[in-house]
């Protein structure tokens, strides 16, 4: 067999370097595991955090990608639920030990041993990958491989954040990228009102805003024209926590959304004080997946994508890294 019939991926020596693409010995699923050829993954923020260093180097080289969309291929022993030739998709979260306080309380998301997709997992940046197959789902057929790839970080993150901000009327994001861009579908499908806060003079990404169902688009550092309800914070600025807090008016929510942030800095009591909360997001569980996948196409949820090959991998990491993505990017191998 020659390197070039092998698989392909791009992989993540150490943080802050490039990734480079490898040709990767093929893989048999094992017990309990799929094997996936790989139509399309979503670059997600999350991505950029591990190469560029902001979350722990979990020690060893690392192919990302946690929005993966593809093909079984194989399947393992003692897997039920999925055969060759099926089309899932795999997200962030993929293994916990099931035994834990947290897994056996229904929240696996906080699972001490939990292992992630694209982190301590080799992920989607290639053309095929392995997966535990308890945290593979069908995907909606309502959907073209690149447009579900991002419904499983930006979408189930997005969702699992919106029910943290309760049955808030007036909804504030913070962010308006790959996961705000759902979320924004989501909430006005439930009648709320979206206001969407961006990068100072943004005037695309307010424009995209906009279009997507935002009642009202301006720069993340000004007010609202009126007291929001709750907010949810994917941009991962830790200033602007204390500005979220003085755009919510008494008993209101501030949600993180991400699974990295900056310091938050000092701020006064007041802005805090009338029954306002902080909560985070940590990462997700396989009822949000089912959930909110059964949920999309009912909105009907419909993603923006700028695709890219794999090899462009790096292109489109820059690119989202520099708020030059309206929506998703995706890479398609």
């Amino acid at each position: 067999m020659t390197e070039s019939s092998l698989p392909r991926a791009m992989m993540l020596a150490a943080p802050g370097r490039p990734l480079q693409i490898a040709a990767r010995a093929r893989s048999k699923p094992m017990s309990g595991q799929v094997l996936i050829a790989v139509r399309a993954c979503g670059v997600c923020r999350t991505d950029l955090h591990i190469v560029d260093g902001e979350l722990a180097w979990p020690a060893h080289p690392v192919v990302p990608g946690h929005e993966v969309v593809g093909v079984v291929l194989e399947v393992g022993a003692g897997v039920e639920g999925f055969v060759p030739g099926e089309r899932v998709g795999v997200p962030w979260l993929g293994w916990t030990c099931g035994e834990c306080r947290y897994c056996l309380s229904g929240r696996e998301n906080l699972c001490d041993r939990a292992r992630f997709t694209g982190y301590d997992i080799d992920g989607g940046y290639a053309d095929q990958v392995i997966a535990d197959a308890r945290y593979c789902f069908a995907i909606p057929q309502d959907y073209s491989d690149a447009e579900a790839a991002p419904l499983l970080c930006a979408g189930l993150i997005g969702y699992r954040s919106l029910t943290m901000a309760g049955e808030a009327e007036r909804l504030g994001i913070y962010g308006f990228g790959a996961a705000a861009h759902i979320v924004a579908q989501v909430a006005r499908s439930q009648g709320r009102a979206v206001y969407a806060f961006t990068r100072p003079g943004d005037a695309s990404a307010q424009a995209f805003a906009l279009g997507m169902g935002a009642c009202w688009a301006g720069d993340s550092t000004g007010m609202p024209p009126e007291p929001l309800d709750a907010a949810i914070l994917f941009a991962s600025a830790g200033a602007l926590v204390p500005q979220a807090l003085r755009a919510v008016a008494k008993g209101g929510t501030v949600v993180c959304g991400g699974i990295h942030m900056s310091n938050i800095p000092a701020f006064p009591y007041e802005i805090l004080w009338g029954e306002r909360r902080i909560v985070s997001v940590a990462n997700l569980t396989r009822r949000d997946a089912s959930e909110f996948l059964a949920l999309a196409p009912k909105v009907p949820v419909h993603t923006t994508v700028e695709t890219f090959p794999l090899a462009d991998a790096n292109e489109a990491l820059a690119r989202l890294r520099e708020g030059r993505i309206n929506g998703a990017a995706v890479l398609v191998p």
